[in-house]
């Protein structure tokens, strides 16, 4: 196992664990990272912030492992992400949504470049019309 694989690896487990301390050492300072939902992060606060939003919109939330790859200094994780939404969450205009109660089991990758024990770049995948279908939070798509 390489350094990027144990880093992964590392940061899995503080999310699951949500152990912010840890989560945030598994980032460089200047991490930037790609989202689906909320652009371009900079910076490892910017990061950690990002990931704990999704403790408080899901205090229960997971990480499954499904796959993982490791190529040189870049790991890759695909995943299934499941939790209960009994917080607020935070769409991507700023307007927070009341917890639904509904339970969400989403497909997730998760790609890491790490160097020198840190990760510097993260980029996010998950599909978010699934993510907020499985929420109710879509209307149906009408067939005219």
């Amino acid at each position: 196992m390489g350094q990027a694989r144990e880093v992964m690896d590392r940061l899995t487990t503080a999310m699951n664990e949500k152990d912010r301390e840890t989560l945030a050492g598994c980032y460089a300072a200047d991490a930037v990272a790609s989202t689906p939902d909320q652009g371009e992060l900079t910076g490892r606060d910017a990061i950690v912030n990002y990931l704990f939003h999704f403790w408080d919109a899901f205090p229960d939330v997971k990480y499954e492992a499904v796959n993982v790859h490791e190529a040189g200094n870049v790991a890759i994780d695909e995943g299934i992400v499941t939790g209960t939404n009994t917080g607020s969450l935070m769409m991507p205009t700023g307007e927070n949504l009341p917890p639904t109660g509904k339970e969400i089991r989403v497909r997730s990758c998760d790609i890491a470049r790490v160097e020198g024990g840190e990760i510097t770049s993260h980029h996010f995948y998950f599909d978010q019309m699934e993510f907020l279908a499985q929420l109710g939070l879509m209307r149906e798509l009408s067939s005219h």
